[in-house]
């Protein structure tokens, strides 16, 4: 492909705000995805008929610091499938994803962590109205381990898919997710927790939604869909043959993943169903670690229940795993006050 001679069309407006209308809702999408226009082997068009393939609904274009291609993914926008336009800003000291900027905007990324100037950085894409997300923290090779503060980011990508084809997760993302938990623990109390995102980092055919986020959205609009995941309403599912729901009840009440239960001292009850993970074990986790677990089926489809009280956890959150230890699906937080 020319990309040169395409570059031009980048120009173009911003894709439509909205898909088809579903209303409220959970979404599929992947928000980390490279094409030939930076260091990709498929094109944007082969990418968005992946993306429907595999039964996504959204889609962030995410190329290495450069917005050449924004519209070029614009008009590949549909009914069926929602755009966002994004940048993943390659810095010398960690990389990061800044979503839902506006059409050929361009986010700096020559500096390093002793430049003190990711900050800029970060207010651009809060004044477009988009989110920032660090990216693979745990990265094994040059520039991609994150060294810069969490502080101003909207979320961390603690499933990055990028060797996929090979392991879907690994000890880079065992590792980002331990990290994670553990800064959860201090933001749960605090109200200042950041959610956790799991994408695909697409380079290669065939990587594509391996995983991808689950959104409760308000509908499949641009607006909506980065509120929902700034807010934590959201999963990790690492196929969209995977599926899962998580509530918990206490004093009348109940509340979903990134919501918070007010209990009122009463017992709370967990409840978790699973489907599409054969053989899985479903493990609940607290700020005091995990705390319960328990195996499904053969079919790999079973609901689970679990008994907890605010004064013991703060919040309780579901990993499910393989037989082998491999991730299938990870859960935000419910926060228990």
């Amino acid at each position: 492909m020319d990309v040169t001679a395409r570059s031009a069309t980048s120009e173009a407006g911003a894709p439509r705000a909205r898909a088809r209308a579903r209303g409220a809702n959970w979404y599929r999408g992947d928000c980390h995805v490279h094409s030939v226009y930076s260091d990709g082997e498929l094109a944007p068009e082969q990418l968005v008929a992946d993306a429907r393939d595999v039964g996504l609904d959204f889609l962030a274009t995410t190329e290495h610091n450069t917005a050449s291609a924004h519209g070029i993914w614009a008009s590949l926008a549909s009914d069926g499938l929602l755009i966002l336009l994004g940048e993943e800003v390659t810095t010398k000291t960690g990389h990061w994803l800044a979503l839902g900027i506006a059409p050929g905007e361009l986010i700096e990324w020559d500096y390093g962590v002793g430049d003190d100037l990711i900050g800029r950085g970060l207010r651009q894409v809060r004044d477009s109205g988009g989110i920032s997300v660090a990216a693979h923290p745990h990265a094994p090779y040059p520039s991609g381990s994150f060294m810069y503060s969490y502080e101003g980011f909207d979320a961390v990508e603690v499933w990055n898919g990028l060797w996929a084809s090979e392991r879907p997760w690994n000890a880079d993302n065992e590792a980002a997710l331990a990290a994670w938990g553990q800064a959860l623990v201090q933001g749960s109390r605090t109200g200042r927790w950041r959610p956790a995102v799991g994408n695909s980092d697409t380079h290669l055919e065939g990587q594509i939604g391996i995983p991808h986020t689950v959104v409760l959205a308000e509908e499949l609009g641009a607006a909506a869909i980065l509120d929902g995941l700034r807010a934590g309403r959201s999963w990790i599912a690492e196929a969209s043959t995977v599926d899962l729901s998580l509530s918990a009840v206490a004093a009348g009440h109940t509340a979903g993943i990134g919501e918070r239960l007010s209990a009122q001292g009463e017992s709370v009850r967990v409840r978790v169903r699973v489907s599409g993970v054969p053989r899985a074990t479903v493990s609940f986790h607290t700020d005091r670690g995990e705390v319960h677990c328990e195996a499904l089926s053969g079919a790999g489809t079973g609901t689970l229940a679990w008994h907890t009280r605010s004064e013991d956890s703060a919040f309780v959150r579901i990993e499910v795993r393989h037989p082998h230890g491999g991730m299938a699906a990870l859960t935000n937080p419910i926060l228990l006050t």
